[in-house]
């Protein structure tokens, strides 16, 4: 049976990626007090083989959790200059960031489910769309969020989303970004894929990094939907017509080319 960082049996139809690359142990993960899920992208192979610079490009869950020492270490050792949120607004109600304790950054709501539109609160409260995708799975919870996870890159709030999210880290010349949902999976996992597809990041490799939240998440927060493979290629599959991730940000979201090799010369190593 194979457990997480915290000890916790998985059950065999949980995905796993394999054991962590020499050049990014743990995946990423950074030992913060009560921030469970937060990694950083730098050790990862990208364009031309030049791997992403240590301590810029940071994924995490909500910052709320975090420990008066973890959001210290971020500000201070970490320099973070960007937080952009995915989570919706009564998400954000229920458990803020401690911005405030960050005057330095940058705090962006880059929404990719609306409040009205699937109701996604901790409380889960269920909204015509989200009763509609559940009568087509026909109550499998697999199933359900098979079909609901393309929506947050297709649906109108999550293109405005996405697209607010990447030029913000476009833009972001100084210091270190850092984005979250609630846990750093879903949400947080498909923008992960964007900036990895950006720097040239493998398909694989990508792909092992979102499985990865299933290593550091706590059970609790991840046993009801795990990241799943089957969840990663139907966005795939959706995606395919657009040209894939990077179809989908120079075409969907409007990311130039040069836009991409600029991100590139800031991010990896020479």
């Amino acid at each position: 049976m194979a457990h997480n960082f915290w000890g916790d049996e998985l059950p065999s139809r949980v995905d796993l990626p394999p054991e962590a690359p020499a050049e990014r142990p743990g995946y990423g993960r950074i030992d913060f007090e009560k921030l469970p899920n937060t990694r950083d992208l730098g050790g990862m192979v990208g364009a031309d083989g030049r791997h992403v610079k240590h301590g810029h490009l940071l994924r995490s869950g909500t910052l709320g959790f975090g420990s008066d020492a973890d959001i210290a270490r971020l500000r201070d050792e970490y320099d973070l200059r960007l937080v952009v949120d995915f989570r919706n607004l009564i998400e954000l109600s229920e458990l803020p960031d401690p911005m405030d304790r960050i005057p330095q950054a940058r705090f962006l709501h880059a929404e990719i489910f609306s409040d009205q539109q699937v109701g996604v609160t901790q409380e889960h409260t269920k909204t015509e769309f989200e009763y509609r995708l559940e009568a087509l799975a026909e109550g499998d919870p697999i199933e359900f969020m098979t079909l609901l996870y393309p929506h947050m890159l297709i649906d109108e709030t999550g293109i405005e989303g996405y697209r607010s999210f990447v030029r913000a880290v476009l833009d972001a010349k100084d210091g270190s970004a850092l984005w979250h949902c609630y846990v750093g999976r879903d949400r947080c996992g498909m923008g992960s894929a964007l900036v990895e597809t950006m720097l040239g990041v493998s398909r694989d490799d990508i792909l092992n990094d979102y499985l990865a939240t299933n290593l550091y998440a706590p059970i609790e927060l991840t046993l009801d939907s795990p990241a799943s493979r089957c969840y990663f290629e139907a966005v795939e599959q959706t995606l395919e017509p657009r040209g894939g991730f990077m179809g989908y940000l120079t075409g969907t979201l409007d990311i130039t080319e040069a836009e991409i090799a600029a991100f590139r010369e800031r991010h990896l190593e020479p």
